[in-house]
């Protein structure tokens, strides 16, 4: 069993909702599309991990002002709690695998996922036909 099918069984979410509450947590509020965009999870993922979220009020969801077809969404207090129990847990497997690294090694690691980030980013916001793949 993974790192992440074990800690989303600990809290009751299947790994979709993991995902979600640890980029709300992460980002802040964001639209289900910025919650697709950051997780590279499709839009049917996203919709029934959101409802399910939704329901169990880890989430809470709000009109998109700038965009009326979709929503805003942000963590509530309990889905907040639930973050804030997963992240001590994710940043200590995250110190025992990066210390098989030295230091000039974890930062060439680190600076490079952060370039395909960002590039996955901007290859995401001007695909307008929906073609960029992660």
């Amino acid at each position: 069993m993974t790192f992440a099918q074990q800690h989303a069984e600990r809290f009751g979410l299947s790994i979709p909702e993991w995902r979600v509450v640890a980029v709300l947590g992460r980002y802040g509020e964001l639209s289900s599309g910025e919650v697709m965009e950051r997780t590279s999870m499709d839009k049917a993922k996203v919709s029934r991990a959101v409802t399910r979220m939704s329901a169990m009020k880890l989430i809470s969801r709000s009109d998109n002002v700038n965009d009326m077809r979709s929503n805003r969404l942000k963590l509530t207090r309990k889905g907040q709690q639930i973050h804030d129990q997963i992240t001590p847990i994710a940043t200590n497997l995250e110190r025992e695998l990066l210390d098989v690294l030295t230091e000039s090694e974890r930062e060439v690691f680190v600076n490079a996922l952060t370039k395909l980030d960002k590039k996955v980013i901007e290859m995401s916001a001007g695909d307008l036909g929906g073609n960029a793949h992660v």
